[in-house]
């Protein structure tokens, strides 16, 4: 983990905004450059960073060894779905070398991960036969949260078969599936939280929005957050509202953030 994920990480712990983090030291725009890995601080701003959060400057610079030849093959994949570039991460995978103990779980996680999103984008494109090749060699078996790709890939081959039949015969994961997200989503880890929300197979219900709003905001995806969490507003105004604040003050939009805050003292 780079430095700055160590500090992302710590200050979503801790509970507090860029914005509080950064104080009268440094700019938020600084800060997140640090996060994102763009830039270093200098000692005096990553010692103060590290008062704030009650770690010591060791815990932000002890560097993570390379574990693994595939770290780097691991690194550029993920990279890539994220990006939603997913033929280039499947391209990506191909360079990796087994077995390998540290990522064999997570490499054979993200290929199917990648053999799905490519299967859908091939069936909105209107490529039938390569989306079904896909979905026919997709292995879910032995993997984390099987059930819910396994869900994923047979919806997929439902669109296909244009009936809905097989998608009807499956019991709802959903409540399971929400319950992990919530627990990946307070632990900071995003991406799995993301990951087991988008494989819901209700996608608009309030409570789906307020979990998704709540991931764009640990992302800094302020727009993105504000759209979920306004169509969760009615439903959990005590959980919304204060983030709403959050979002439009990070965007500048102080008009709609000091309405926001009002709310809260009502």
């Amino acid at each position: 983990m780079s430095l700055g994920e160590k500090l992302r990480q710590a200050r979503l712990e801790a509970g507090l905004s860029q914005r509080a983090l950064c104080g009268e030291e440094i700019t938020r725009n600084m800060l997140s450059r640090i996060e994102n890995g763009a830039a270093q601080p200098s000692m005096r701003t990553l010692q103060y960073l590290a008062d704030q959060l009650g770690k010591p400057v060791s815990f932000f610079l002890e560097e993570q060894a390379v574990v693994s030849a595939n770290q780097k093959v691991m690194e550029s994949a993920r990279r890539l779905y994220d990006l939603g570039q997913f033929d280039r991460a499947m391209a990506a995978l191909e360079d990796y070398t087994a077995p390998d103990p540290v990522y064999d779980r997570e490499k054979a996680l993200l290929t199917i991960l990648v053999q799905l999103a490519l299967a859908e984008q091939a069936i909105q494109q209107h490529r039938e036969r390569y989306a079904r090749e896909l979905l026919e060699n997709t292995d879910t078996s032995g993997i984390y949260c099987a059930e819910a790709l396994n869900r994923q890939r047979i919806l997929l081959l439902g669109r296909l078969d244009g009936s809905g039949r097989l998608s009807r015969q499956l019991p709802s994961l959903d409540e399971e599936l929400k319950l992990r997200a919530i627990e990946a989503i307070r632990q900071g880890d995003l991406r799995r939280g993301t990951h087991l929300l988008e494989a819901m197979q209700h996608r608009d219900t309030p409570q789906w929005m307020l979990l998704r709003g709540e991931a764009y905001l640990a992302e800094n995806a302020y727009q993105n957050a504000v759209q979920c969490l306004r169509r969760a507003e009615d439903a959990f105004p005590e959980e919304v509202v204060p983030k709403l604040e959050t979002c439009y003050r990070e965007l500048g939009d102080y008009k709609q953030a000091y309405l926001y805050a009002c709310k809260q003292k009502k």
